[in-house]
């Protein structure tokens, strides 16, 4: 019989019926349950969650979607490359992005709108409709908050009418906390075909997102992308 420290011999009883129903030992079955507990408690350390994910395929314990992302995508050194020559990182705020998102807000009626930037371990705002914060260390949010991501490693628009009902995203701390709902995202491609961030735009409750929202959120995504890549061409350095 099973004997995890701390229980009495009901709960080790239920361990092993539990495990037996899983398929799995009961050792196994308790060393995945510590695993989804270490994932929950390390999800706001990018450096040790990678390291953690790293062993955890190492031992062959299965993750959860919820704790994974597109990370191959996002961590692409092309992709980063292309990034970092927009220049755009930790910029101070521009008025030609500011316009943009203001015009995407009102356009999709959204109470939010932002030009995002995807990085390999955060997500940061070139511009953010509504947002007071002009400093660059306050738009910038962990990789973990980050529903662009998802666009950016699709290269396809990201359409959620309720990311609440998602079973990858309803994880997602920006939606578990309440502050996205709807969200609309189209990735800002450069001719290489490598994405950066997105246009997009956001709702603290359920939209349904029509076919014309996507073509105009697609179309004010261009003017963004037609500002950002040619300084990404002419290799600006960051």
């Amino acid at each position: 019989m099973v004997s995890v420290s701390g229980f009495d011999d009901w709960l080790n009883r239920l361990v092993m019926e539990l495990a037996d129903k899983a398929g799995l030992s009961p050792d196994r079955y308790v060393a995945e349950a510590v695993a989804m507990r270490l994932m929950d408690d390390v999800t706001t350390n990018d450096g040790v969650h990678d390291e953690l994910l790293a062993h955890l395929s190492n031992a062959q314990i299965p993750v959860p979607a919820q704790w994974q992302w597109p990370q191959s995508i996002i961590t692409d050194p092309e992709r980063l490359r292309v990034l970092y020559a927009t220049g755009l990182l930790d910029s101070p705020a521009e008025k030609v992005y500011d316009r943009i998102v203001d015009m995407a807000a009102a356009a999709l009626a959204a109470p939010g709108a932002a030009v995002s930037l995807v990085d390999h371990d955060r997500q940061f705002f070139v511009s953010m409709h509504g947002s007071t914060g002009q400093e660059p260390e306050s738009r910038e949010t962990s990789i973990q908050r980050s529903l662009c991501q998802y666009a950016v490693a699709s290269g396809q628009p990201l359409v959620l009418a309720d990311a609440r009902t998602d079973p990858v995203l309803q994880h997602n701390p920006a939606v578990s906390d309440g502050s996205v709902v709807a969200y609309l995202g189209i990735p800002l491609i450069g001719r290489d075909h490598h994405a950066v961030g997105t246009l997009c735009v956001w709702d603290n409750t359920p939209r349904d997102w029509t076919s014309g929202h996507v073509t105009t959120l697609r179309d004010l995504a261009q003017l963004a992308a037609d500002h950002i890549f040619p300084r990404a061409q002419r290799g600006q350095a960051p």
